[in-house]
């Protein structure tokens, strides 16, 4: 339900906005690359205006990605690290349950006959 309201309340008025922008931006423009010869360029292209526009707007949704992938690099890292710390204290603590069980048994035999689950109470 909440996905549903999302997609009707953002989305949809984001599409409708890009249609628009696309609509009224689509008269073509030339992007010339050749900064020595501007009136026979080597390289250039006549696209549509917002074709540059949306594809300014993409570079800078994946720049801007990567950027904030390697600023949250060392949280990554931080986070790596305290999982590992977990579970080594994880198997620590079975391996110590474990050895007080067979000291358990050791101190009092007669424990040895009941079920594992009862024995820890």
């Amino acid at each position: 339900m909440l996905r549903k309201l999302t997609f009707l309340f953002i989305a949809l008025p984001v599409a409708v906005i890009l249609i628009l922008f696309t609509v009224a931006n689509r008269h073509p423009v030339e992007l010339v690359l050749d900064p020595f010869n501007a009136e026979n360029p080597a390289l250039s292209f006549t696209l549509p205006f917002f074709v540059y526009l949306f594809a300014a707007l993409l570079a800078g949704m994946i720049i801007g990605s990567v950027a904030t992938w390697f600023k949250q690099g060392k949280h990554r890292k931080y986070a790596r690290h305290e999982h590992a710390e977990a579970v080594k204290w994880q198997v620590e603590a079975e391996s110590q349950k474990k050895r007080a069980e067979e000291l358990a048994v050791e101190l009092h035999p007669e424990l040895e006959k009941l079920p594992a689950s009862e024995r820890a109470a």
